[in-house]
């Protein structure tokens, strides 16, 4: 691991250097090769699936891949290579007293590494804008998705030689092991950043073993507040899309917050569309559910990220008793107000603590994608340096370029 990790910090000093018109250069062979490498990424994925039976079913969905996936995954990489040059881009330039010119230069970070779970689209994903934005990147993927990950790692590779630069630019640790993890998050030597992506026994493992900074891609325990001023119609189709869009994804909704002054009929009527669309609905107490006269679905849990076709039902009493089941359960990664009182709306933004605070639209817009970004390294739930979707930008420091004509400090 060590030999790898110095030829990756060897790579990071080429990789910083780099032109804009070189590094897309490489993007678009990059998303050219996982284009042509489909079949052969598509089949070493059916390995991994048939390994997969005994997971989790959001598991197996984040892990699955087709043609079609793998086409988004190219696209991802060649829309990545679209994107402005943000590398060594004056982002201040002042004078001082003492007449120094002094220039705020964005920078890439160095060597970042990534372990994440299941989702083999990360690998090119991260990639690209780690490539993009002059990084080079350590990926650490899952047993679950070995056989994937290998093969699009080596349609990257490919590309990169194609174009004469270190195959290191893109590196991956492919011992799948505990053991080569714990090693891992120890090299501060080597890795500049360190992003786990996964379940919340990865990520609290990583947190607690890491010596190496890391941005937390923490679990997504995302809420929608129907507020008593909401459209009906509206709440329904954005709680549906929330939660059926992608059950898996972290930016599903886990919760519906529900104001009591909308009343028991409306009440019934979520609950009846919700089941309508085969979603369980679990409630807050056993009383409750007894009062809608509605089947049994079981009991809420709202510390718990489902992943599935299932969700929870609050009732709470006004705006103040939503904002704190929010701040108490949510895990500051998005959350939803719909409403049509404007102020309302206003103070739900202002008041609620998380990377992501949505009115009157579903949180499954939380993506680098939709943002605009290109792709994600992921949605970082931490608010050092980066937060919410993570694109290129997210993936700069800067340092301080500082010109003089002789001048002393007295």
């Amino acid at each position: 691991m060590i030999e790898m990790l110095e030829s990756a910090r060897a790579a990071a000093r080429i990789c910083a250097q780099l032109s804009d018109k070189e590094r897309n250069s490489a993007l678009y062979a990059m998303a050219d090769a996982i284009s042509k490498q489909s079949e052969s990424i598509c089949a070493a994925n059916t390995k991994d699936m048939a390994n997969a039976k005994d997971l989790p079913m959001s598991m197996q969905k984040r892990l699955e891949l087709n043609a079609q996936k793998v086409a988004a995954m190219a696209k991802a990489v060649a829309d990545v290579a679209g994107l402005p040059d943000v590398v060594g881009q004056a982002k201040r330039v002042w004078k001082t007293k003492a007449d120094l010119e002094i220039t705020q230069v964005s920078v890439p970070l160095g060597v970042i590494g990534v372990i994440y779970e299941s989702r083999p689209n990360v690998t090119s994903d991260v990639s690209a804008l780690c490539f993009k934005s002059g990084n080079v990147c350590v990926l650490k993927g899952g047993k679950e998705a070995y056989h994937s990950n290998k093969a699009i790692h080596s349609a990257l590779q490919q590309a990169l030689q194609q174009h004469n630069l270190p195959k290191e630019c893109v590196s991956m640790i492919q011992d799948t092991s505990r053991e080569s993890v714990l090693a891992f998050v120890k090299m501060d030597k080597y890795v500049d950043l360190l992003i786990p992506r996964g379940g919340e026994g990865l990520i609290e493992f990583v947190k607690h073993n890491a010596s190496i900074p890391i941005i937390k891609h923490d679990k997504g325990v995302c809420h929608t507040y129907i507020h008593k001023d909401a459209d009906l119609q509206k709440a329904k189709a954005i709680v549906l899309n929330a939660k059926l869009s992608y059950p898996a994804a972290c930016n599903a909704c886990e919760c519906v917050i529900v104001d009591s002054a909308l009343g028991t009929q409306v009440l019934s009527e979520i609950v009846e569309s919700l089941h309508t669309h085969k979603i369980s609905v679990r409630f807050e107490t056993q009383a409750l559910l007894e009062s809608l006269g509605t089947e049994l679905d079981g009991l809420a849990d709202f510390t718990k990220e489902w992943g599935d076709r299932i969700i929870n039902l609050k009732i709470v009493g006004g705006f103040e008793e939503a904002l704190e089941h929010i701040s108490r359960y949510g895990s500051g990664h998005s959350e939803c107000i719909v409403s049509e009182n404007k102020a309302v709306c206003e103070q739900f933004l202002s008041s609620v603590d998380a990377a992501c605070v949505y009115v009157n639209a579903s949180t499954r817009f939380s993506d680098g994608g939709e943002f605009g970004f290109g792709a994600e390294v992921g949605i970082s739930t931490s608010k050092l340096h980066a937060r919410g979707p993570m694109g290129i930008e997210s993936l700069l420091s800067y340092k301080y370029c500082i010109t003089g004509n002789g001048q002393v400090r007295e």
